[in-house]
């Protein structure tokens, strides 16, 4: 090592560039180092001497390709330098070949790159001249004479050139001198020659020492011991044939295959002329090798040959007698190759992916091929399998490049497996091959497709938010991310709402969900747009239109029009005991808002009071007689009828229709003044009981401050009218009779009474000829129909100076505008509506159409006198029939009342089963109004005192007023 540290390195460094077609580059660098440097010592500024930024190092992952597996160099890419990664010893590596230089390439990736790096290794003198032996043993006879050659063992130097073997000095002088012979390969023969005789009795063994020095610096040497013992005299030496010998052997040849032979002869005679071969080669392989026949010269095999390692081989032979003389000789084998090697493949840099959209001739792999046969045994050529996208291209000596040729498409095909072989030329011809795994990255380059190119399905109506309707499906040929579908309601709206408050779709599943219960009676179907989407990058997507139908459900049952039901009241259609069979006793008029045959009716008699009487038309809910009606038939008639629809399950609304079978209205009056009403519970009674108190006593306090303050009021009037001269009764004929025939009573006016049981005071009020034919009815009243005969009779008397006009044409209903079932099958219809007790007191119908007859004359006193004891009659009936409470009458009875009295009702009167409303003329209600007040009230002079038509409200007020005079 310290010969090396005085050892002055220099280095060369040489630069070939070369741009090749195929996407990258070639380069060579040569450098110059000497063996034995440290770990870490710096080669060369690689970076610089390619012309290659420090930045490129990095990002191309440069590194050291070697076809060796031993690694002496390294690659520092932060520094962009090569340095010494193992010790170097040139004689290990080289041997005696020279130059000594290690080649390995550059890898750089993106692109992909090479450059060929040559670094030579120069020989420093690390290696001194050796012997095989220390010490040779010559026997040499007395007789030996002046000249005698005797041959030496050559020292041998590792190292090359100028620090090789350079001389060789024998010491000791005095009987021997050295001489040297030089060979044609630039070996040199060591000899010692005899230059003075020897003397066995002088000196029986003599020693000498041979030198061998190298011509290095410094400079080393290696000794070794001649021991020559003094014999008597053998004075012939051995003599080959031949000095140099040629053979020649076939690589991997058979152990004790004879390789050549050699001959010497001997003069001597006896034992001097037996001749031992031996081999003199030191430090190599060859007695490893081969090996001589002692006796015969014959040189066999006794290693494997190997073209490879060594293609020839240099045997030096020795011939020696028993008196020691000698004589040498060289024998040349040379190696013949054989085709024992095959190809070999190393891939020095590949990509295991690479983009469907790689671009024609973009490089995938790149492979390096060597042959250690020779000549056509070494050449080599390689080939892909057909029908693939890509081709081998050859890019340099044993280098080839795997590029693409054509289009990649990952749909077609993910993986490609290519296989690569390598085939030589020798006889028979040996091939390698390696198979190399490609994956096709994938690129979004395909749009999501579905199923179908619209969609339609279908949902029952009511169902339920969240439902899952049904699924879209979209595929796409990418794969991974890029094929990962996502489904998007696109923004649209349905009759001006948002279509996202109808339907959500699922992203991820593309099943459709309601997003809301559907109801087929708003909405019968709707469509709307969703997208499918892939995850690529830019995301591709497709559209689809999907239509929903909403499928009808029997989820509504049918709807009574007509007869209207209330809620505390009951209709009644009068039916006179002259009705013929046939007879329309009214129509029930019923909807249902489904469709299809959910929406088609059937009308059935569900209960009936005489199903022999009634029956029921199954298709237009028409209600008629089907026999006589006779006088056994009961006054009050109650029908069910029930209306179901022809869905599945069917659903149905009931009706109750209220006959009455009479040809009078007092007849009507004693059957439905029994009505029973059902009482409500709540579960919180105390509640109620709390409330109920509470009400009570508001209305005991209200009910006594409007008594007191009638009671005043009355007083004020009874005082005013009894200064007054004014009659108090008004005249009112009483066989009016109406032209228009549209009656149900033989009585032929209409007026509405209201009396309590439990007041002396009452109260009338007279409502106009109501078209309708309706007779509200409250079981509450308590007020006796007695009263109502007295007061019949008081406005009967014919000195009452009021005296009704003939009624306005206004108030009259055309026969078309009447409600209910109208037309000639009901001449006589006349409704009662019962209301319950604690209920709204009911009055009359708004418009009383007054009848056009012509006005009768003034009661005689006896037609007077009998209307009142008929009136008593019926009152005295009425009056054990009734319960307590208010009652409210409207029917066509009596016009005995004035137009002032009557409230303006006219206003949106609703007559179900036509189309018509009815609104009132104010201004010729007024007019008439008017016009009756002039005639009733006497001259002007006693109008101030009082007001006639207060004053003839009720019979009670002349009551008072005649008690007040008796008094």
């Amino acid at each position: 090592m310290g010969n090396y540290l005085g050892f002055k390195m220099k280095r060369q460094a040489t630069l070939f560039m070369c741009v090749l077609s195929f996407g990258f580059v070639l380069g060579q660098v040569s450098y110059t180092i000497p063996e034995e440097m440290p770990k870490g010592s710096l080669i060369g500024n690689i970076a610089h001497d390619l012309g290659l930024q420090i930045k490129r190092l990095k990002e191309g992952k440069a590194r050291i390709f070697t076809r060796n597996s031993d690694e002496y160099i390294e690659l520092d890419k932060e520094r962009g330098v090569l340095l010494v990664k193992e010790r170097i010893d040139r004689e290990v590596l080289c041997k005696q070949t020279t130059p000594c230089a290690l080649h390995f390439q550059i890898i750089l990736e993106n692109p992909m790159e090479f450059y060929s790096i040559t670094v030579q290794i120069t020989d420093i003198n690390d290696n001194s001249p050796t012997f095989e032996k220390n010490k040779i043993d010559f026997k040499i006879s007395e007789s030996a004479v002046i000249g005698a050659k005797f041959a030496l063992e050559r020292a041998a130097d590792l190292d090359v050139g100028i620090n090789d073997l350079k001389s060789y000095a024998l010491k000791p002088t005095e009987n021997f001198v050295l001489k040297l012979n030089n060979n044609p390969d630039g070996n040199k023969n060591v000899e010692m020659v005899l230059q003075k005789p020897l003397d066995r009795e002088k000196q029986q063994q003599i020693n000498l020492v041979l030198t061998a020095t190298d011509g290095g610096v410094p400079q080393m040497s290696g000794t070794m011991l001649i021991v020559i013992t003094v014999l008597d005299a053998n004075d012939n030496s051995p003599v080959f044939t031949q000095q140099i010998y040629k053979a020649t052997v076939t690589e991997n040849s058979p152990i004790a295959t004879v390789v050549a032979t050699v001959k010497a002869t001997d003069a001597d005679e006896g034992t001097n002329s037996k001749i031992t071969y031996s081999i003199r080669n030191t430090l190599d392989d060859v007695r490893k090798t081969f090996k001589i026949n002692q006796e015969n010269g014959q040189v066999t095999l006794i290693g494997n040959t190997d073209f490879e390692d060594s293609r020839s081989y240099e045997i030096h032979l020795l011939a020696m007698d028993e008196g020691g003389l000698t004589d040498s000789c060289k024998l040349i084998v040379e190696v013949q190759d054989t085709n024992d090697n095959i190809p070999e493949i190393q891939i020095m840099s590949k990509s295991t992916v690479i983009s469907e959209d790689a671009i024609i001739n973009t490089v995938v792999t790149m492979i390096s091929i060597a042959d250690k046969d020779s000549e056509k045994n070494g050449n080599v050529k390689c080939y892909i399998d057909e029908n693939m996208p890509f081709i081998l291209k050859s890019s340099a000596s044993n280098f080839y490049s795997l590029v693409t040729d054509s289009e990649l498409d990952r749909e077609s095909n993910s993986v490609y497996n290519i296989t690569v072989t390598c085939c030589d030329e020798g006889v028979p011809s040996l091939s390698s091959s390696v198979t190399l795994t490609l994956q096709i990255s994938d690129v979004n380059d395909n749009t999501p497709v579905f199923e179908k190119n619209s969609y339609e399905t279908y949902v029952v109506e009511n169902n339920t938010p969240g439902l899952s309707i049904f699924t879209i499906k979209a595929t796409d040929a990418d794969w991974n991310q890029n094929a990962r579908v996502s489904y998007i309601l696109e923004d649209s709206s349905v009759n001006g709402v948002p279509v996202s408050s109808y339907v959500s779709v699922s992203a991820d599943s593309g099943v459709i969900h309601a997003v809301r219960s559907f109801d087929y009676e708003q909405i019968k179907d709707f469509q709307f747009r969703v997208k499918a989407q892939d995850g690529g990058s830019p995301p591709l997507s497709i559209n689809v239109t999907v239509k929903l139908l909403i499928q009808d459900q029997n989820d509504n049952p049918p709807q009574i029009l007509y007869p209207v039901q209330t809620g505390g009241a009951m209709v009644a259609e009068m039916v006179p005991r002259s009705a013929d069979v046939g007879y329309l006793v009214t129509k029930v008029v019923a909807v249902d808002v489904d469709s299809g045959q959910n929406a088609w009716l059937s009308y059935k008699l569900q209960k009936v009071t005489d199903r022999a009487l009634f029956e029921v038309g199954l298709q237009n809910g028409e209600i008629r007689t089907i026999r006589q009606v006779t006088d056994k038939d009961a006054v009050k008639q109650r029908l069910t009828v029930i209306v179901e629809d022809n869905g599945q399950p069917s659903r149905s609304a009931t009706v109750i229709v209220n006959v009455a079978v009479a040809d009078s209205f007092p007849e009507v009056l004693s059957e439905f003044t029994d009505f029973s009403h059902d009482k409500e519970y709540n579960e919180n009674l105390t509640f109620y009981l709390v409330l109920a108190l509470a009400v009570v006593s508001f209305l005991f306090i209200t009910c006594l401050v409007v008594i007191i303050s009638v009671k005043i009021y009355r007083w004020r009037q009874s005082r005013i009218l009894y200064h007054s001269s004014l009659p108090v009764i008004p005249y009112y004929p009483p066989r009016y009779s109406d032209t228009l025939g549209s009656g149900t009573l033989p009585h032929v006016y209409n007026y509405e009474v209201c009396r309590t049981t439990d007041s002396r005071k009452s109260d009338r009020k007279f409502g106009g000829a109501d078209n309708q034919n309706v007779l509200v009815m409250d079981p509450a009243c308590k007020e006796t129909m007695r009263r109502i005969q007295i007061e019949k009779s008081i406005l009967d008397e014919p000195d009452s100076p009021l005296e009704q006009k003939p009624p306005n044409n206004d108030w009259r209903f055309t026969q078309g505008q009447r409600p209910g079932p109208s037309g000639p099958h009901m001449p006589y219809g006349t409704h009662i509506r019962w209301t319950p007790k604690n209920g709204t007191r009911a009055t009359g119908g708004p418009e009383v159409a007054m009848g056009t007859g012509p006005w009768p004359q003034p009661p005689t006193e006896a037609e007077q006198l009998q209307a009142l004891m008929a009136a008593a009659n019926e009152v005295s009936e009425a009056t054990a029939t009734l319960g307590p409470g208010t009652m409210g009458l409207s029917t066509r009875y009596s016009p005995q009342f004035t137009l002032q009295h009557v409230p303006d009702y006219r206003q949106n009167v609703y007559i179900p089963g036509s189309t018509a409303t009815l609104t009132s003329n104010p201004q010729q209600q007024q007019a008439t109004a008017q016009q009756a007040t002039q005639q009733a009230l006497p001259p002007p002079q006693a109008s101030a005192q009082a007001e006639p038509p207060k004053a003839a409200q009720t019979p009670a007020s002349k009551k008072k007023s005649t008690k007040k005079e008796k008094k």
